[in-house]
Formats: C-alpha cells, sequence, structure tokens
C-alpha cells in the first residue's frame, strides 16, 4: 500500500525532527581504547588509563569474535516495540545467563598485569562461580557497588558491555522507540554515563545521551536536567584548562539545583575526538569539585565503581 504524499507543512515539519537515535560502530571499543591512550599522556592517573584502555582492547576482540551471547528471544522483541519498552531491557537480561559468556571469553584473553591488585581481582574472578558472576553483574547494574569489589568492577561491566553492545548492534533500528522514560536508554533501560554536544551533519547543535551500557546514544533536549527534568536554574561547571574560557571548555558538567544531580557535557565542537566513557574516566577532578560543592553524581561509569549507593 502506497505511503501517504505529505503536505509542503509537514514536509518541513518532518526535515525538523532530530534524529532519535545514534548507534554506535561496530569499532566502538578500538575508538575508546585509543582516546584512553591518548588522555593518558602526561595524566595523573596514567596507570589506570591504560589498563582501561587494555581492557577496552580485548571488549573489542570479544565483539569481534562473540562466544555464543542468546539475547531476547523474537516474541520479546515483539512486545518491547509493542508496549514501547527497551528491546534488551537489562533488568532481565543481567539476570539470565546469556552474558555469561563475555565475561568467560573476556578472562580468557585478558594477560595478568605484574600490578598486584588488578591480578588479584583477576584470579578472584576466575575462581568465582556463575552464580557469583550474576549476582555481581545485577550489583553493578542496580547501583549497588557496596555488593561487589572494587577491583573487579571493571571487569564485570566491561562483559557487560559487550553482551549488551552486542545485542544493541544486531537489533533492527526499528525495535528501538522513543518512550516515555526520556532519561533512560531506549534500548536497555540504563542512565547514561554523560551527555554529548554534537557539531556536525544532521546532529549539529543537538545534544545526545551516551548509555552507560550498551553505548546507543539518544536525542534528549538540552537545558533540561537529564535526572529530574527540571529546565531551571541550571549550571554549568568547569574547570580551567590552558587558559580557555568556561564557554569554550570541551567539557563542563549541567548542575541542577533542583535534585542536587550533576552531568557531564562534551562539547565535540571544542573537542571532535572526545568520547563518552573515555573522557569521563580522564576528568574525575571535576567529580571531585563538584562534590565539594555537595552535588551527587548519578550517572554511572561501569569501568568505574565509586562505591556506596
Amino acid at each position: 500500500m502506497p505511503g501517504r504524499i505529505l503536505e509542503p507543512g509537514e514536509i518541513e515539519a518532518a526535515a525538523n525532527i532530530p534524529p532519535f537515535l545514534k548507534l554506535p560502530g561496530r569499532d566502538l571499543f578500538t575508538v575508546r581504547a585509543a582516546r584512553l591512550r591518548h588522555l593518558a599522556n602526561g595524566h595523573p592517573l596514567v596507570g589506570y588509563l591504560l589498563l582501561i584502555a587494555d581492557l577496552c582492547d580485548t571488549q573489542q576482540q570479544v565483539l569481534d569474535n562473540p562466544p555464543p551471547l542468546p539475547g531476547p528471544a523474537p516474541e520479546a522483541l515483539s512486545r518491547s516495540r509493542e508496549h514501547g519498552m527497551p528491546p534488551i531491557a537489562f533488568e532481565a537480561l543481567v539476570r539470565a545467563d546469556g552474558w555469561l559468556a563475555a565475561l568467560d571469553a573476556l578472562l580468557e584473553r585478558l594477560h595478568v598485569p605484574a600490578n598486584a591488585a588488578v591480578a588479584e581481582a583477576l584470579l578472584m574472578l576466575k575462581a568465582s562461580a556463575p552464580a557469583q558472576h550474576k549476582a555481581w553483574g545485577v550489583a553493578l547494574l542496580s547501583g549497588q557497588f557496596d555488593l561487589l569489589p572494587p577491583a573487579i568492577a571493571p571487569f564485570v561491566g566491561a562483559a557487560l558491555q559487550v553482551a549488551f553492545s552486542h545485542w544493541l548492534l544486531a537489533l533492527p533500528e526499528s525495535a528501538i522507540v522513543e518512550n516515555d522514560a526520556k532519561v533512560l536508554c531506549p534500548a536497555c533501560g540504563s542512565p547514561p554515563v554523560s551527555g554529548v554536544i554534537r557539531h556536525r551533519g544532521k546532529h549539529i547543535g543537538l545534544r545526545y545521551l551516551a548509555c552507560s551500557l550498551c553505548s546507543c546514544e539518544w536525542h534528549y533536549v538540552r537545558l533540561k536536567c537529564s535526572h529530574c527534568q527540571e529546565g531551571k536554574h541550571l549550571a554549568y561547571l568547569s574547570l580551567e584548562r590552558d587558559g580557555l574560557k568556561s564557554e569554550e571548555a570541551p567539557i563542563r558538567a549541567e548542575a541542577c539545583p533542583n535534585c542536587q544531580g550533576y552531568l557531564k557535557q562534551y562539547y565535540l565542537e571544542f573537542d571532535a575526538n572526545a568520547e563518552a566513557h573515555a573522557d569521563d574516566l580522564a576528568s574525575l577532578d571535576l567529580d571531585v569539585r563538584l562534590a565539594e560543592e555537595g552535588y551527587l553524581r548519578r550517572a554511572p561509569n561501569l569501568l568505574l565503581a565509586p562505591g556506596g549507593e
């Protein structure tokens, strides 16, 4: 059946609708690793950033040659679309067994480093039962960081990211629909790790929230809190670096006095190579400043477990 012909006014309206989704490339972990190595140069946390870069390389290896990772059944995907729900909802999939093979594959490929604490964390993971792995995964995605040892969190988080990115990239784009929970990922239901203000093409000037789990990005209007959705009296805080003016800072935290939360924003106009997860880890000094001013971090980074709920 032929589609309806749009009238002139409808054509302009359709042309002005921002693209809702921006999906990651299949090389997302390679891109993240390269950014981490760039940011590590001269950074106070150089050892940690390089460790996570190596972990991202291993994530890419597993994503390129994945073990069987059974995701949602076709009928579950149909129900999700019918009801406007995330097709790879983390609440259900983290409690299933499908993602555990990603953790096994990650542990098989990782080289045990010289760092004793990291080596001990990897040995703990390898010696633990799948049921324990699942319990740690549930705790991590639920924000109950006290329920898992901080040293293992990046590796459990990395495995979850591989599995959910694998499932995301296997979805038809029509499976992901805009829903009422605009501050949560429409693909998996997770909160964002940060916001990205894009600067090119059809995305120019638009803000996209970057999922902390599957790396999906979705459009979210600017000047509106990404936690409580309040739009009044937002403050934009940054750290002075290289003599840049605050309005030219590539990283700014959008702080909300209503909920006392904040979310970092990366302005690609001023740093075109910023990457949501990598730049978040390299800008923890901004988190320290915000904590000193009484703001709460509400954005998880699964490669960093801060402790506490």
